[in-house]
Parts: C-alpha cells; structure tokens; sequence
C-alpha cells in the first residue's frame, strides 16, 4: 500500500515503541506482590520459616491472627528453610505463623537500569537513625529512645553494616590524646585513632575508669554502647558516673543483658555506626563499649543456635571473624578528617588474662590497659597494672624524654613489686642495688602518682610536668 494514508503521522512513534514505551510506565506505576512465608518449626532461639528466600540480615515480621507478635532477622538458611531469630519473647505463637518481610527497598526498581536497591550487602542492612538530634540522647539497639524524652528528631539514616575503610587511606596515629587520667596520658600515651582494650574483672572500677575518660577525653563527641550490662548499670552509669557534663556531648546506646542476642549485636554495631557518621564529618568522637565480651557472648548464641559447632571453650570460629569486623570500623579516617579513638572493656572470667576473647582482642586491638583486683583490694583506684599494660603506639607519637621517664618509672615500679617479698621480711641490704634503692625510697611518690580521684582531671600537660617533676634526674642520664 502507498496511499498516504496508510503512513503514521509526522512525529509519531513506530507502534512497537510505543508498546514498550506504554510497558515501561505500566512497570513503574505496578506494586509489588508481597511474598508471604510460614513458620514450621521453632527450637530454643531459633524459628523456621519455608516459602520466603530471603538474605541473611534481612528482617522479617512474624504475623498471627493479624497481629504482629514479633521480629526476627534471618541468621541462616539450610536448603529452603529460613533460620530466623526474633528480637523479642515469642510467648503463644503457633504453627503455621506468617512470617513476612519488612525491609523495602529503599527505591523502586526502574526499567532498563541497573539501579537495583539490594544489589550492595549494605542496602540490605538495617538503617538507623544518625545526626546531632542524637547528642544527649539514650537509645535502644533499634534507635528509639529511652529517656523518656519524646521521640528522635531523624534527620538522616546510615546502613549498621557498613566495611571498614581501605586501609591504605587511613591517616597514621600521630597526635597524643588527653582522656584526664594522669596514668594513662604520662605512661600509657593514647594517640588519637588509636583502639585501645581494657581488661578487667568484675568489681574492679572499669565502670569509674569508663565514666572519667568520657567525662575528660578532649574530643568533640562520645559515643558509648552499654552492650550485655546489667539494666541497673545503665541508669547508674549515665546519672552518677557519666554526669550530665559528659551526657550533653554524648549519645547512649543500651542494650543490656536481657535484650536479645541479636540486639546486643546491633546495639554494638549501632553505637559504631553513630561513632562513623560523625568522623565522617570530621570530628573526633571517643567510642566506649562495655563490652566487648558480651558483643562475642551474643554472637556464640546465634552461632550455636544456627548450628554452628563449638571451638576454642565454646565459641564457635565466627565469633573470632566477627571481633576484627567491629573493631576495624574504628580508628582514624581519611588524612583530613575525623578520628574514632575506641576504648573496648574485656571481662577477664576469673581474672584470666588468657581467655579466649582476652587473647583474641589482644591480637587486634593497639594497646591494651589491665585493670588488676590485687590493687583494687588495697583501695588503689584506678587499678591499673601498669606492668601489665602497653599502648602500641606510644614510641610514634612521644618524645624521646617523654618515652624515657615512661620506661624508668616502670623499671622503678617493676623492681619494687619484684622484690617486695625481700623487702617486707628485711632480708634485701641496702645498696646492693641502685635502682631498688631509688625505687624503695620513692615508692610512696610512685604510688601516689598512679592514684587519682574519681572527679579529679589531669590533663596532658599536668601528667607529663608531674612525672618529669618526680623523676627529673631522667633527662640526664641517658637512654636506660
């Protein structure tokens, strides 16, 4: 046929590309069908779902009789069953539950791209809120608050599962930090970046120690994650140690030990994700985690409860992985930006500094500070061993005089508590060494200078002047 017209109009579309033109908008305007599963089996802390295929991480909504009755979030998965793991009590759940996703994508899927909101791991995770509205703030691990002083002001969202940074692009740790505590800023120097350990058993002042260096740290903001404690430590720790001085620059999360294990979890990772909102605006922040070992106890619950089979005294191999995953996300940024200056509390069971958790982030942290229970009998606060404590950075961000008065109080100190026995019982003759005898007649002065009120402040300056004050003979004498 030539007849005009059998020709489309000037301007008009050929009528397959109009078709896929009119397909394209019909994808964009359609919804999603919601796919539902349901629950065939639950055993101690772990649900099974079937009819979902979903990925690890993922949260999901178990639904009865049309009411929620908790969340969960898938930990593993087996064939087609999903393992899920519910964040709450499961009290009158029955078989056959719906189990159904909550997360959505955080945009919808556009035609003829490659823009899919869940290609990245971290798409997936959870987001929670981040921002100023936070400062001054107690959140739970969800982000909601519980102080009792209305809702979160959200003014933006960050994924808790966020990598590390390349390490080739952090800044090197090179200025000294004052966290208030003569001890730690003359003998033990904190650089700031650095993630330093303190290991402690119970009832021995990490809570006090804590409390000081939040409230005297110079940085611009402190995250602290009360993760495991006891839920009568948390208020006690923010009104009587804490204070609202160090509150007000502050945010709180809590989740304490009768939270779920996968609250403990986040509640870790959250505190952390807060820490690197605001180094990433380039501020310093101070994270406090207390503690570490109730972060790894959490993670030995969902691993053992997915099945996973027990290693060194019952931790399952991913409780190792996981230690470095939350410890690297810490420390300095990019040269020119923001610092998280990390302090992890690690329970010592029966004071035995080689557990496997001690041990392991021993090997991972940059330094450690061991809180001893011999000093704390003798009302020696605070208890910190300082033979038994290093800071792995120090020699790269003292001065030489600084390092030498460092090492010749510890050789002072070590030499008196070695031949302590001697002493008491009168069986070492003066002058038969010098250095015991320098370390005898200033022991008083040596103890005194680790000892320090709770709402006594020392800054950096303070702590150096006094311990050159007390050994001024260092600086002539040479390296030791």
């Amino acid at each position: 046929m030539t007849s005009a017209s059998a020709q489309p109009p000037a301007g008009a579309l050929p009528a397959w590309q109009s078709y896929l033109r009119d397909a394209a908008r019909m994808v964009d305007m359609a919804m999603p069908l919601a796919t539902r599963g349901r629950l065939t089996r639950v055993s101690g802390l772990v649900m099974e779902a079937v009819g979902l295929a979903l990925p690890v991480g993922h949260s999901c909504e178990v639904i009865q009789d049309g009411v929620t009755i908790a969340e969960a979030e898938v930990v593993g998965f087996s064939g087609e069953r999903l393992f899920l793991m519910p964040t709450q009590e499961v009290h009158g759940l029955r078989p056959g539950a719906i189990v159904a996703p909550t997360a959505t994508p955080a945009s919808p899927l556009r035609f003829g791209t490659h823009n899919h909101p869940w290609r990245r791991a971290e798409d997936r995770s959870r987001r929670l809120p981040v921002g100023d509205s936070l400062l001054g703030r107690v959140l739970d691990a969800n982000g909601r608050a519980l102080d009792g002083r209305g809702a979160i002001d959200i003014t933006g969202t960050r994924p808790i599962s966020a990598r590390a940074i390349n390490p080739i692009d952090r800044a090197p740790i090179r200025t000294r930090l004052d966290v208030g505590v003569r001890s730690i800023n003359a003998l033990l120097a904190v650089g700031r970046g650095q993630r330093m350990g303190l290991f402690a058993g119970s009832g021995v002042g990490k809570s006090v120690l804590l409390g000081m260096m939040a409230r005297y740290t110079a940085a611009d903001v402190i995250v602290v994650g009360l993760i495991g404690e006891r839920g009568r430590e948390v208020k006690e720790f923010i009104e009587e140690i804490l204070g609202d001085e160090g509150l007000a620059r502050a945010v709180v999360v809590a989740a304490p030990a009768d939270a779920s294990a996968l609250l403990r979890m986040q509640g870790a990772a959250y505190a952390t994700t807060i820490a690197e909102h605001f180094r990433d605006e380039g501020r310093d922040v101070l994270l406090i985690m207390d503690s570490l070992t109730r972060y790894a106890m959490a993670a030995r619950e969902i691993a053992l409860a997915v099945g996973e089979p027990p290693a060194t005294k019952g931790y399952p191999p991913s409780v190792f992985a996981r230690l470095p995953q939350l410890v690297e996300r810490a420390g300095n940024g990019r040269s020119g930006g923001g610092s998280i200056t990390a302090f992890y509390t690690v329970l010592t069971e029966g004071d035995d500094q080689q557990d496997p958790i001690a041990d392991s982030a021993r090997a991972i942290l940059d330094g450690h500070i061991v809180l001893a229970r011999s000093l704390a009998e003798q009302g020696h606060y605070p208890a910190i061993d300082i033979e038994a404590s290093i800071s792995r950075v120090a020699s790269a961000i003292c001065s030489p005089e600084d390092l030498q008065r460092s090492r010749h109080f510890k050789q002072l100190y070590s030499r008196y508590q070695r031949s302590r026995d001697l002493i008491s019982v009168g069986a070492y003759v003066s002058g038969s060494d010098p250095i015991l005898d320098q370390a005898i007649r200033q022991r008083p002065a040596l103890e005194a200078f680790l000892q320090q009120g709770q709402h006594e402040s020392a800054d950096l300056a303070a702590s150096n002047a006094a311990l050159a004050a007390l050994l001024p003979e260092v600086a002539q004498q040479g390296p030791l």
